[in-house]
């Protein structure tokens, strides 16, 4: 869904990496009227040049709300879509 709609939207070929990261750890929610918990997915989507540093793509609120909603309501278990904004360093490009 997410890089599908990178590359529909012109996004793709400007990140350097993009990828949703699943995060094992349960989160409260509510769908339908039913309190539900499930699983959060992280957005990430970086340019760097030599992989020692990486900035964060600022890809559109449209954009990232229309992943959001697509994950929501059509990956079973997953409750929660964050976007990472954080930069290399402190952060890695990839979550281990």
């Amino acid at each position: 869904i997410y890089i599908g709609l990178l590359r529909d939207r012109g996004w793709y070929d400007r990140v350097w990496q993009a990828y949703a990261a699943l995060i094992p750890t349960k989160t409260v929610g509510v769908k339908g009227d039913e309190r539900c918990y499930e699983y959060a997915l992280s957005l990430r989507a970086v340019t760097s040049e030599d992989a020692m540093t990486a900035e964060w793509v600022h890809l559109p609120y449209e954009l990232l709300a229309e992943v959001s909603n697509r994950i929501l309501n059509e990956v079973k278990g997953v409750n929660r879509v964050l976007y990472d904004i954080s930069t290399k360093p402190p952060a890695s490009i990839e979550w281990e």
